[in-house]
């Protein structure tokens, strides 16, 4: 499991969240009333994930967005899909060792995922979990 620190360094640090929740359970509370809408963005550039993508993979279509940015702040379900996807993005940069190779893997096709794209996947649990699991493949250096 990833660590608390690294995934609120996914989703802009210190540069998003005044005070660093050192907990799951502080993560949870914030998403719970809702991320700022400048972790939204900082997972984007962090990982270099196109818009069109960000928008599918969170369910977000492009005028909610834009009332979200309006409003500076995400809804709780949208805040749960922002956090699967940057638990998922921290996992990656863990596993490959810098920001622009897992942001390179998840936005290529992997053999071991059909020729799919990560990315592609993340717009549900199960297949965040399927990600997951190839990521621990590759971790331990299975052929994956």
């Amino acid at each position: 499991m990833i660590s608390t620190g690294r995934l609120v360094q996914a989703l802009g640090g210190k540069g998003v969240f005044r005070e660093r929740p050192a907990t799951y359970e502080a993560i949870i509370d914030k998403a719970r009333t809702g991320l700022p809408y400048a972790a939204l963005e900082a997972l984007a550039i962090r990982f270099e994930i196109p818009q069109e993508t960000l928008v599918r993979v969170l369910a977000l279509p492009p005028r909610t967005l834009a009332r979200r940015k309006k409003a500076r702040r995400l809804s709780a379900d949208e805040s749960d899909r922002l956090l699967r996807l940057a638990r998922v993005a921290g996992r990656a940069e863990e596993v490959l060792g810098s920001q622009e190779r897992a942001g390179a893997w998840l936005r290529g096709a992997v053999r071991a995922l059909g020729g799919a794209r990560p990315l592609d996947l993340l717009d549900t649990d199960l297949g965040a979990h399927q990600v997951e699991q190839i990521l621990g493949r590759i971790e331990h250096g299975v052929y994956s």
